[in-house]
């Protein structure tokens, strides 16, 4: 299956225009950094929480670089949501320099 992909370039308007952001990572990885506004779901849990995603319009995947992600995309298309995957992830969304949250909420 071919995934529909974002950079962290054109993530960053989207963000900003309310988009929905869904963070597959651990809860260890998210407390050290995140993109600010997403939800987390580690990928091990997606199934089981299902019903906690958004179905209506697009949502962002992320995880550290983009492997997670990706087949957290795959699973979500499949179940019919419209997820595209952020590729490079949470690194190159620091590595752009954008702001990032930390600590645990």
């Amino acid at each position: 299956m071919e995934l529909p992909e974002i950079s962290v370039d054109q993530l960053a308007p989207e963000l900003a225009a309310g988009a929905m952001l869904l963070d597959v990572r651990e809860v260890e990885e998210w407390q050290d950094a995140r993109v600010p506004g997403g939800k987390l779901i580690p990928l091990g849990e997606v199934v089981d929480r299902l019903t906690e995603i958004p179905t209506n319009g697009r949502l962002y995947v992320i995880c550290k670089s983009g492997g997670r992600s990706a087949n957290a995309c795959e699973f979500l298309r499949m179940s019919g949501i419209d997820a595209v995957n952020v590729t490079g992830g949470t690194l190159a969304w620091i590595e752009s320099g954008r702001e990032v949250d930390s600590g645990s909420v």
